[in-house]
Formats: structure tokens, sequence, C-alpha cells
């Protein structure tokens, strides 16, 4: 995808259209699922515990939520911007809904309208959007 999505256009400084080296060619042989291992691996450098995901349900094989799961991340970055609201005055308050959180992400929310665009000049077809919901969950600390 990276090779069809050229015109851009200028990115502010914090982004960048990162150009992997990878083949710019498809395979024609249709994706088969069937092959495809149930289940994923992650780990985190420096730790020893290996997380087992469901591919079906996207939690660990213990039931709980993984890591790498949004929830987790937003709750992470929650406690970063409530330390350094702290410090910035202008920060104000930090979002309570993982939506608002990302609303309030101005450059991001600016970007990925431009490779929206760029995806439709380039005859990529139009982004699908997740359902809303999957974004309306509160942010707990």
């Amino acid at each position: 995808m990276s090779h069809r999505t050229e015109d851009i256009g200028q990115l502010p400084t914090s982004y960048r259209h990162n150009r992997p080296l990878l083949s710019g060619v498809s395979h024609a042989e249709a994706r088969q699922p069937g092959k495809s291992p149930h289940f994923s691996v992650n780990w985190v450098v420096g730790n020893t515990d290996v997380e087992v995901i469901d591919g079906i349900t996207g939690r660990r094989s213990c039931g709980g939520s993984s890591r790498l799961c949004k929830h987790v991340f937003s709750a992470r970055w929650a406690r970063l911007y409530g330390k350094l609201s702290t410090r910035i005055p202008s920060h104000g308050d930090t979002p309570s809904v993982y939506c608002e959180a990302k609303r309030g992400a101005c450059t991001y929310q600016s970007v990925k309208q431009q490779l929206f665009k760029a995806f439709q000049k380039a005859g990529l077809g139009t982004w699908v959007r997740k359902p809303p919901e999957q974004d309306q969950f509160l942010l707990t600390l």
C-alpha cells in the first residue's frame, strides 16, 4: 500500500510517510484463512512473559485483556497525559472517553484525512470505518 500513496502531500514535522523495503506487487493467489493459526503471540523486550492471544476473541488464552488492547494503551496514555498536564497549564483536563481523546488530537485527525484523500486519489477506495461504539469506552487510570 505504501507504494500506491506516493502523492500524500506535505505532512507535519512529527509525521512521515514510511516506505518499507517490500515488494509493491501483490500475490495473485487467493488468501487461505484456514491455513492461518487461530492465535497470535506477542512479547516485550526485558519481560519474560509471552502473551498468547486467541485470534477469534482477541483475548488472552486465560480470558483476560491483552496488554496490546486499545483500553490498556489508552490507560497508559491517560496517565502520561495527566502527568504532562500538571506541567503544562494549556493541556487542560484529561478526556474521560477514548473517542474524545482521539478527536482532540487535531494534527492526527488532519493527517488521517490527508491519507484518506490520498487513497481516494490513487483509486484505492474508501477507508472502512469501524463501528463508533468501539471507541466509546471510559479512560480509567
